[in-house]
């Protein structure tokens, strides 16, 4: 009697940690760092170094595999994946390979009469709500990465300071958003972080975002700056321009604004902004699908 589970413990894992060892250690990670990244003994990397772990030829030669290693090795080596981040997209995929596919295969050929069994391999869902927070906060992490890579952004961070912020596809709340806890400020030029994106932190961002999702646009990803008319008129040369009234509460106002506006179903952004009010500071939000592509675009203006 094997168990799946056995598959994936002695064929499944052993392959794609070597697989990820070598991706890393490429990209210039040391021994140490790749245990570290990978949460394996330094011994068991130079074992994975010297190839004296077997790999399994079908394994290795999945082309989901093959993009696994790929995407968790450039996410772990940029920073844009944790590694929790890396656990969710290899549970995911072990999860996937277990419905029917790849390991299923695998195990049916270990124990043969699994074939003719009436057996359904139903597991974990593979579109889990974990997933989906990882690859939120990967994006946003991502897109600071962008901006404060950038030279000149601090210069385009507004008094109150900025943020990154992404939410959930089924979003209602500031807590399905997530951005930076407190906000990026300007320290003699340079955009300061002040922590790791978490969600539910980011009320003002967040509110704004989710006002313009409810008044119809097709956006995740939100990045706020300072106010210029300079600078609407150059993020208008590409993208849809919203005004909305400070005056107003802000859901009400944005929602409004963006649904009045009627807003091309091909825009991969939109720019909504307010002119400012008593005590309140004018300020622009670059909305679009993801933080990072909110980010790309602000990059755009630098």
């Amino acid at each position: 009697m094997r168990f799946i589970e056995e598959v994936v413990v002695d064929e499944f894992l052993p392959t794609v940690r070597s697989m990820l060892a070598e991706d890393l250690r490429e990209r210039g990670f040391t021994q140490l760092e790749v245990a570290d990244a990978l949460g394996i003994s330094q011994s068991a990397v130079s074992k994975y170094a010297a190839g004296d772990v077997a790999r399994h030829d079908r394994i290795v030669a999945d082309e989901r595999v093959l993009d696994l290693v790929e995407r968790v090795g450039e996410g772990l080596a940029s920073g844009d994946l944790t590694p929790v981040g890396a656990l969710v997209e290899i549970e995911v995929l072990i999860r996937q390979l277990e419905e029917g596919d790849l390991l299923a295969d695998l195990h049916e050929e270990a124990m043969p009469a699994l074939a003719d069994a009436d057996v359904e391999f139903s597991v974990h869902d593979p579109d889990s709500g974990l997933r989906e927070r990882e690859r939120v906060l990967t994006s946003v992490r991502r897109g600071l990465r962008t901006l404060t890579n950038a030279s000149g952004f601090a210069g385009l961070i507004p008094n109150v300071g900025a943020n990154v912020a992404e939410c959930l596809a089924d979003a209602a709340t500031v807590d399905d958003v997530a951005a930076v806890p407190g906000r990026l400020v300007d320290v003699k030029g340079r955009a300061m972080v002040p922590g790791e994106p978490e969600f539910g932190v980011s009320e003002h961002v967040a509110t704004v975002l989710l006002a313009a999702r409810e008044g119809g646009a097709a956006v995740r990803g939100a990045v706020n700056l300072r106010y210029d008319p300079e600078t609407v008129a150059a993020l208008g040369e590409s993208h849809p321009t919203v005004e909305f009234d400070a005056e107003r509460p802000t859901r009400e106002a944005v929602a409004d604004a963006v649904s009045a506006a009627d807003l091309p179903a091909d825009a991969d952004g939109v720019v909504v902004y307010q002119t400012g009010a008593v005590g309140v500071e004018p300020i622009v939000y670059v909305l679009a699908p993801t933080a990072a592509g909110a980010a790309r675009i602000v990059r755009g203006l630098l």
